[in-house]
């Protein structure tokens, strides 16, 4: 029998009781939440487009033409003109053969590691990894083991080991709550090496890093379209983030792509995103690519926030992505401040416990190309002034 009331009340006490808000106005980097306007710090539209007038436009346009709905699963005739040149013009950013879409990031994940592997396999994991790759692992009924955080070296030795089966090395691109990179380059040498696949999650660094937004890939000099890399590399982004949108795509090999469409479950077996909003994605790809600016200018807040931080003795995690954590260590302090920051209009979350680990409570704050210089100075006051 649940007791449901006695384990809510259980969270309460210990602090991690999670609550929602509720959105009166379109995303953007100033937001209105229940009756009261905020300046925003907590959300992932990095590139300012989830609010954007053309994508607007484009979402309007494309429902006209398509509908709200796309009806069915791809392969049972879901699968439109606009889904088709989206995966086409996504694989081609890339550089990759292929593409394929997915309703979102965590169903890719869960379809990419179970697809891809089962019993008598393997699946090593970042141990910070997001919760969706955790969770593939597990549905996959694979073995998982996990390596200490980007430690290349430890992958190295885990593959070096020996195993009989097929295995796959997973990690985020952008780690979500800590805004560092992994080290694509060195993850994906030891696949080669070993021949096995190297999956990267780039939720949080496609449109975002890399000189023409091509995520962690291109931000460390990795290029999927080499020949020797496409036996050995999948790449998954999300539209939702950087993008503005909804949904998400995996990027690889017209072998990985044709054998996800076959095997990967979360693809399989449910309906395919609107078409409508496939166009939208498709003008937000274009966006991406012909407006630099918005990665210039991220780049600039970052660099204001870490300068200002030091001036004011501010302990941060060294992070050179839009996602800043400042650590607080301590789950009733993250929450005082995040409280304290909120009522003078700031609006920045406290994550804790079991989303980082204990003792690393922290303010995740992220940055978008909507935010004004201005605005990182205003923030940088109210966290001093909460005594950071």
């Amino acid at each position: 029998m649940f007791d449901l009331n006695s384990e809510l009340s259980a969270r309460r006490d210990a602090g991690l009781y999670r609550t929602r808000l509720h959105a009166e106005s379109a995303q953007g980097a100033r937001i209105r939440y229940d009756g009261k306007d905020y300046l925003s710090f907590c959300s992932n539209d990095y590139l300012g487009l989830a609010g954007h007038t053309d994508l607007r436009g484009v979402l309007c346009d494309a429902a006209r033409d398509w509908g709200v709905g796309a009806g069915a699963s791809h392969l049972l005739g879901g699968h439109s003109q606009p889904h088709e040149e989206l995966e086409i013009a996504l694989a081609r950013f890339i550089g990759t053969e292929r593409a394929l879409l997915f309703s979102t990031g965590y169903m890719a994940n869960l379809g990419v590691l179970a697809g891809l592997t089962g019993r008598g396999d393997r699946i090593i994991q970042d141990k910070l990894n997001h919760a969706s790759l955790i969770d593939g692992g597990q549905l996959s009924r694979a073995k998982v083991s996990r390596y200490p955080h980007v430690d290349h070296a430890a992958v190295s030795h885990m593959l070096g080991e020996g195993f009989s089966g097929k295995q796959i090395v997973a990690s985020d691109g952008v780690f979500s709550m800590d805004g560092d990179i992994a080290p694509v380059t060195e993850l994906l040498a030891a696949c080669r090496e070993h021949g096995v696949l190297c999956y990267i999650d780039d939720a949080h660094g496609m449109g975002v890093i890399g000189e023409s937004g091509r995520g962690s890939l291109e931000a460390c000099g990795v290029d999927p379209g080499v020949e020797e890399n496409r036996p050995h590399l999948l790449v998954m982004g999300t539209l939702g983030k950087a993008f503005g949108n909804f949904g998400a795509f995996v990027a690889g090999s017209e072998a990985w792509i044709e054998t996800l469409i076959q095997q990967a479950r979360t693809y399989v077996y449910t309906t395919a995103l609107p078409p409508a909003q496939a166009a939208v994605s498709l003008a937000a790809l274009d966006i991406v690519q012909r407006e630099s600016w918005r990665r210039e200018h991220l780049a600039q807040l970052v660099c204001r926030f870490q300068s200002g931080c030091k001036e004011r003795g501010i302990r941060m995690m060294p992070s050179n992505t839009p996602i800043q954590p400042v650590v607080i260590g301590d789950k009733q302090r993250a929450m005082e401040i995040a409280h304290q920051l909120k009522s003078q209009g700031l609006l920045v979350f406290a994550i804790r416990q079991p989303t980082v680990p204990a003792g690393t409570e922290r303010l995740r704050i992220t940055f978008s190309a909507a935010h004004e210089l201005g605005d990182i100075d205003q923030l940088l006051d109210a966290l001093q002034e909460a005594g950071l």
